[in-house]
């Protein structure tokens, strides 16, 4: 091809120096899809050079291998461009937040308890406002398995009147009932233990999973050859009777209480899956919050769907930054 022929026919020119610049862009690898490329500037400025090199070759002509040069740099890096250099890596996922109350390890554990569960009313609205995504509380039967209550310890340690042992006393009736307690010391001093279903309902009007430990301390209630039939519909009607209308879930560290629910409520028996997040032991009163941090980053490295915490809010505000906070199946 003469001088006078490029001259004459600039398009051709541009026409051939984009199929250079596409063939050498396609030769190196490169797949154009500008959402998810991401190409160094040296693979860049090597198509552009290649370019400008098979031009001068084939044009011998200084005028329009500039052209040529303006022209492919353009196309290359028009093709290969996006906007993901710019931008710095998305952050993981954060795990759902289980809000857990604390409860002290150390010598003297019933008597420095501060009642700080979320097994009350107030504390799981507190869960709430400290960004929890659900709270995990204790389940307990009373006498003769009458009533399924939200309560961590075994006995009334915590509560006004007499010490008892929950599966001792009935509900409403007699003295001493449980209905007409409340909590003596702590932060939720005053508060009464609700029901189960009382706590479910509350658990829903605030928008969070609920998470039930059914506790260990139930088992005799429940393998009662006369009174259990009608202590485990007070554990599972209420769960059946809600579970189209939130999330539960449920466990227990009792084998044979596990064994059952499995057969009873084989859908929900999925609380086992939140991660326990804290690595100090809780205590009265609570430990520095930072002391948790090693092992609350290890977590989070594992990718752990749920998590369960004692320092919800402290949590919360740590996990801002290091993910992407959204709503996902346990």
């Amino acid at each position: 091809m003469t001088r006078a022929t490029l001259k004459a026919t600039p398009a051709l020119v541009v026409a051939r120096a984009r199929t250079a610049a596409r063939a050498l862009v396609e030769a190196m690898g490169v797949l154009v899809v500008p959402t998810a490329l991401v190409v160094t500037r040296a693979s860049v400025v090597a198509a552009g050079v290649l370019v400008v090199a098979a031009a001068l070759v084939v044009t011998r002509a200084s005028v329009v291998a500039v052209r040529v040069f303006v022209i492919a740099m353009a196309l290359v890096v028009a093709m290969t461009a996006t906007p993901a250099l710019a931008q710095a890596e998305e952050p993981p996922p954060c795990p759902l937040v289980i809000g857990h109350g604390g409860y002290p390890k150390s010598t003297g554990a019933k008597a420095k308890d501060l009642i700080r569960q979320p097994n009350v009313l107030r504390a799981v609205d507190d869960q709430a406002s400290w960004g929890a995504d659900g709270v995990e509380a204790d389940v307990q039967l009373t006498r003769r398995g009458t009533k399924a209550v939200m309560w961590h310890n075994r006995t009334t340690n915590g509560l006004t009147g007499p010490l008892q042992e929950i599966r001792e006393i009935g509900w409403a009736e007699g003295p001493g009932n449980l209905r007409d307690r409340r909590i003596a010391r702590g932060p939720y001093a005053g508060e009464r233990v609700p029901t189960l279903r009382e706590w479910l309902d509350h658990v829903r009007a605030r928008g969070l999973l609920a998470l039930l430990e059914i506790k260990k301390s139930v088992a005799p209630v429940l393998a009662d050859p006369v009174h259990g039939a009608a202590a485990w519909r007070e554990i599972i009607d209420p769960i059946v009777e809600r579970q189209d209308a939130q999330p539960i879930l449920v466990y227990s560290r009792d084998k044979w209480i596990k064994a059952e629910l499995a057969e009873r409520l084989p859908d929900h028996l999925r609380g086992s899956a939140a991660k326990w997040t804290d690595g100090v032991k809780w205590d009265e009163p609570p430990p520095p919050w930072q002391l948790n941090e090693p092992r609350w980053q290890a977590v989070l490295d594992e990718a752990a769907n749920s998590v369960m915490t004692s320092h919800t809010a402290d949590y919360r505000a740590w996990l801002d930054g290091r993910c992407h906070r959204y709503t996902k199946d346990v």
